[in-house]
């Protein structure tokens, strides 16, 4: 019987049965207070606030975290753990960002460096890894080629030859040395099946895992113990401004799926004009219609597709996707930068008088981003900061540590908007903080001390 229509057998209750999509980010949500004092000396823990962690020593000079508009050191934000699966280094990402008042909407006053930590050790597992992919993928095309060459054809035999047949026909006395208690033909061994090579390679394999584990695990000893060496105990940076630690714990993002509609015969419905929902693996929000732009200019169409994708977690206040497309937050200089309008098509001389253009799309163009200064690579899309972030750090404001009434913060806010008090005035403006990182993620592979990059930071303000 061959399947029904989807559209015949739609109805209302069918979006109760699907499971939500998951996408390609990871979103970082904040996990509890970090009471463990060997977790803030593990470069390794993620964490939201608090002083950082270096996975080397020396540590590096302050003026990494210092603001370029007032001099005065910034407070970090964010420590992420996060190693390529395919890289010798040890790698951390650190954003710092000054919340100072006169310096929002200032060039600077977010910044982002990467560190990366040659390991030897991991780099010869790597090695060995790789030896096993290369071995298996020959094996494999081999293979394949044995599948696919030519059986070799058999000469046919003459009927009539002497002997012929001699080994095909039975021989009806040849039964005497088996009764007789002769030694019989021994019956050949059967060839060895693909499979079971396969599973002895898979074996070795596995018992070349196992060993690169266990090896793991005194090396991520190893690792954990310089890292607590390296502690800020005798550092400027433990004097440093910070807020209260956090954990960071990552889930992965699901998005509901697109709700059904019935679509006239002959009509076509462009997936990427829902709200950049895409299945793990493709970038999400890639393509953005621009009809919606052109024919309502008070509402800013980006911001509530922003307002509708966070919306599905509230609590994050992190959103990861190396390689992937960033979330805008808004309509601005940024959004036109990263999502470029394309021309408008010319408009034909001979009939003016009316003409159907198809509604434009913006695409994500990395291209426009200014390229690594040190190895002269892309930048690719690697994290951006999301507002509940400023809300899981923002300290208690008044005297006393207590928060602040409505009608305080509306005279506090008067006073701004007057310029009074202006340099006192603390907090972060921004809407998010895109981080791009190089693309080929380039070191200086020294097995002392680390690589310091720092990364470029496009911010959307919250106007």
């Amino acid at each position: 019987m061959p399947p029904a229509d989807v559209q015949d057998t739609w109805s209302d209750s069918d979006d109760e049965l699907e499971a939500d999509v998951e996408t390609s980010v990871d979103l970082g949500v904040p996990d509890g207070p970090v009471d463990d004092p060997a977790a803030l000396l593990d470069a390794t823990v993620s964490r939201i606030g608090g002083h950082p962690t270096f996975l080397s020593a020396p540590h590096p000079p302050s003026a990494h975290a210092t603001c370029p508009n007032c001099s005065q050191p910034m407070e970090l934000l964010v420590q992420i753990w996060c190693p390529l699966e395919d890289s010798p280094n040890d790698r951390a990402l650190y954003v710092w960002a000054c919340a100072n008042g006169p310096c929002q909407r200032k060039d600077g006053s977010v910044r982002a460096w990467r560190e990366l930590r040659y390991n030897k050790k991991y780099a010869e597992k790597l090695a060995r890894k790789l030896a096993r992919r290369k071995a298996r993928e020959l094996r494999e095309a081999n293979a394949a080629a044995a599948k696919q060459a030519p059986k070799p054809t058999q000469p046919k035999s003459n009927p009539f030859a002497l002997g012929s047949g001699a080994a095909s026909t039975p021989n009806p006395f040849g039964l005497g040395s088996q009764i007789f208690g002769g030694a019989a033909a021994p019956e050949p061994e059967p060839a060895p099946t693909e499979s079971a090579e396969r599973r002895g390679s898979s074996d070795d394999e596995s018992s070349s895992e196992d060993e690169d584990d266990e090896s793991g695990d005194g090396e991520d000893d190893a690792l954990a113990a310089s890292l607590q060496a390296t502690s800020l105990s005798d550092s400027p940076w433990k004097t440093a401004p910070a807020y209260a630690p956090l954990y960071l714990s990552t889930v992965s993002e699901y998005l509901p799926p697109p709700p059904k509609v019935r679509v006239p015969a002959g009509a076509t419905v462009d997936p990427d004009a829902e709200d950049g929902k895409s299945p793990k693996g493709k970038d999400s929000a890639a393509g953005w219609d621009l009809e919606g732009y052109e024919n309502s200019l008070d509402v800013d169409h980006a911001f509530e597709r922003f307002s509708k994708r966070v919306g599905y977690e509230g609590e994050q206040c992190l959103r990861y996707d190396r390689k992937g497309t960033p979330l805008p937050f808004a309509s601005d200089k940024v959004f036109d930068r990263l999502f470029p309008a394309p021309p408008a098509p010319a408009l034909p001389v001979t009939k003016p008088d009316f003409m159907v253009t198809p509604p434009r799309k913006r695409t994500y163009a990395p291209d426009a981003l200014p390229r690594c200064p040190h190895c002269g690579g892309g930048r690719v899309f690697e994290c951006q900061l999301m507002p509940n972030l400023i809300n899981v750090l923002r300290a208690p404001d008044g005297a006393g540590g207590k928060p602040l009434s409505d009608e305080e913060r509306r005279a506090e806010v008067l006073r701004s908007l007057k310029g009074e008090g202006g340099g006192a005035r603390r907090g972060m403006e921004w809407g998010t903080c895109m981080v791009f990182s190089c693309e080929r993620d380039c070191s200086v592979e020294t097995e002392e001390g680390s690589s310091w990059r720092e990364e470029c930071v496009l911010v959307q303000w919250d106007e």
